[in-house]
Parts: C-alpha cells; sequence; structure tokens
C-alpha cells in the first residue's frame, strides 16, 4: 500500500505506468476502486491510499467502490446479507 501523501507527483506517475499500482483507495472510509473514479478524484489527498491489485486492497480491510466497481461491490454486499 502506498500513501499519496509520501509519493511526489513524478514516483506517483512512475509507479502507476510501471504497474506497480492499479487501484486507489479512501484511507478513512476504506473503500478502494478505479484510479479514473470519479468519486476517488474527489477525495483528500491525506485521506488517499493506492494499490498494486484487488488482493492488496482486500488484505487490508477495504470494500470495493459502488459506483466504478459495481459488480464487485454487489458480490461484496451479497457476502453480507444473512442467508434465509
Amino acid at each position: 500500500m502506498f500513501y499519496h501523501e509520501k509519493l511526489t507527483p513524478l514516483s506517483l506517475r512512475r509507479l502507476i505506468h510501471r504497474g506497480e499500482i492499479k487501484l486507489g483507495g479512501n484511507q478513512s472510509l476504506h473503500i478502494y476502486g478505479t484510479l479514473s473514479c470519479t468519486s476517488g478524484r474527489r477525495m483528500k489527498t491525506a485521506n488517499r491510499v493506492f494499490f498494486a491489485d484487488e488482493g492488496e486492497a482486500k488484505e487490508n480491510g477495504y470494500r470495493p467502490c459502488g459506483h466504478c466497481m459495481r459488480a464487485a461491490y454487489k458480490a461484496w454486499k451479497a457476502s453480507l446479507s444473512p442467508r434465509r
């Protein structure tokens, strides 16, 4: 996991270009999504973190974004519902 505040703009671009960063997340809400998500682009830099993949985000206790990762969000939501 990479913290946005600890990265320079140049190092962030390099990590994205090399494929070491593929997802972004909100540290205070524990939500992750695509780098192009409009919800993610509006968050404060202090709350922004980056992940290499979904596995890393899930290992750190983050859930999928309901806007940009609709299918993954629905699967996550269904896993929380009690079964009848």
